[in-house]
């Protein structure tokens, strides 16, 4: 009976407001839209390739967007603005931080950070992430993504490989064209302290390591990562012979042992499938590199 009632108090209200309606109050048209101002057009966010930011989060808000002088510290840089394409820009939502619908950006960011800092970045103590827009901007039209770039503060020895770092640190300065000459980003020729991370060396004094370069891991789950310990040596070992410059034989096991470092969870999860390989000397300190030092470099042990 309540449910009844209503509709017929409705009903009466709706009588009512009908007859008011026949005719407009003084000064009324009886339009109620006219005088409207126009609702403001939405205005996109862009950010834009060269600010640096305090804020590492891989998303891009307009509300937390607060770029600073890269002069100043800052916590990462954007590089590059890529834009979304196909069945991934037709989405009604942006794809999720670390899923695979970012893998496609995050290959071009990776080819675009070797273009900016001037060398393998890998090869670094640098990691590269993609900021897709917030769901707000999504909605609004934005399809770009962004491209950054962090110093990470420790790497992580041959003996602690299983828990490498994704902490980035406070930089000063743009970081393009860093690794086109010497910098102390740069692995080079390293140590281990104490702890198990690497320490950088000079070349010429005493060490135990050496960056040779990195190969692209399968597309797997990150605790099948390194699971092919065998497997994942034998592919550093080749990459030893190309950088000493020594046969690829049945010796080489015997003329270098070998140290290889997988990404940061977080960092695999944004698409980094890149294993870092280093010479070790098996530990006896060396004092000159082995790059292209051919087999009095590395002679059979």
């Amino acid at each position: 009976m309540r449910r009844w009632r209503v509709w017929v108090a409705v009903a009466a209200l709706a009588g009512v407001t009908a007859m008011a309606g026949c005719r407009a109050p003084a000064g009324l048209d009886g339009n109620l839209t006219d005088d409207w101002p126009p609702a403001a057009a939405a205005v996109q966010f862009t950010p834009k390739a060269g600010d640096c930011h305090v804020d590492p989060e891989p998303s891009s808000y307009l509300t937390s967007y607060h770029p600073v002088d890269c002069a100043r510290q800052h916590l990462l840089e954007t590089f590059y603005l890529g834009t979304f394409t196909g069945p991934v820009a037709e989405r009604e939502t942006p794809p999720p931080v670390g899923s695979a619908m970012l893998r496609p950006a995050f290959a071009e960011c990776d080819a675009k950070a070797t273009a900016f800092v001037g060398g393998d970045w890998r090869g670094a103590r640098l990691t590269v992430q993609v900021a897709p827009p917030s769901p707000g901007g999504w909605q609004g039209g934005s399809r770009w993504f962004r491209c950054d770039i962090f110093e990470l503060d420790t790497a992580d020895g041959g003996s602690a490989q299983r828990h490498p770092d994704d902490h980035p640190v406070q930089h000063t300065g743009s970081l393009r064209d860093e690794l086109k000459g010497t910098s102390p980003l740069a692995f080079g020729c390293l140590n281990e302290d104490r702890y198990g991370k690497f320490e950088q060396s000079t070349c010429a004094g005493p060490h135990t390591f050496e960056y040779v370069g990195s190969w692209t891991a399968p597309d797997t789950s990150y605790a099948d990562a390194d699971r092919d310990e065998d497997g994942a040596h034998a592919k550093c070992r080749t990459l030893v012979a190309r950088y000493a410059k020594v046969p690829v034989d049945s010796t080489l096991r015997y003329r270098t042992g070998t140290s290889y470092l997988v990404p940061a969870e977080e960092a695999w999860a944004r698409g980094d499938r890149g294993i870092r390989c280093f010479y070790w000397s098996g530990g006896p300190k060396v004092t000159r590199s082995i790059k292209g030092g051919g087999t009095r470099a590395l002679p059979v042990r």
